[in-house]
């Protein structure tokens, strides 16, 4: 049997990080955090993490903040944004420029979740 993945789901609304879990806890080791502070936390905790999957409206500090200060520290992890809005331009940008690998639209197609994060 392959390692399963450890990977980091962020979001702001407790019933997305149950849901999250629910669907992908058979495919990867998945760890949940309410903000982007306490992804900064878990991810200071657990070396092991290989991607992060962050909601993009959250209060406070918003899904690509979170990733840019996520990413000077953890440079090797592969960031991806979750949104149930259009991509902004905000977002194109961090496609191009290679903060994060992919934008995946709500609701959630599991496979192409599955398919993106197993890449990593």
């Amino acid at each position: 049997m392959t390692q399963m993945n450890n990977i980091l789901y962020v979001d702001d609304e407790p019933i997305n990080l149950i849901l999250f879990n629910a669907v992908f806890k058979s495919t990867f080791i998945v760890h949940t955090a309410s903000s982007g502070e306490d992804g900064i936390n878990i991810l200071k905790e657990n070396a092991q993490i290989r991607a992060v999957v962050s909601d993009m409206k959250m209060p406070g500090m918003n899904g690509l903040e979170f990733i840019q200060k996520a990413r000077k520290l953890f440079p090797m992890i592969k960031y991806f944004i979750l949104t149930g809005y259009d991509v902004t331009p905000e977002i194109q940008d961090s496609l191009n420029n290679g903060l994060i690998c992919k934008c995946f639209q709500k609701p959630m197609d599991v496979m192409e979740i599955t398919c993106s994060i197993s890449e990593v």
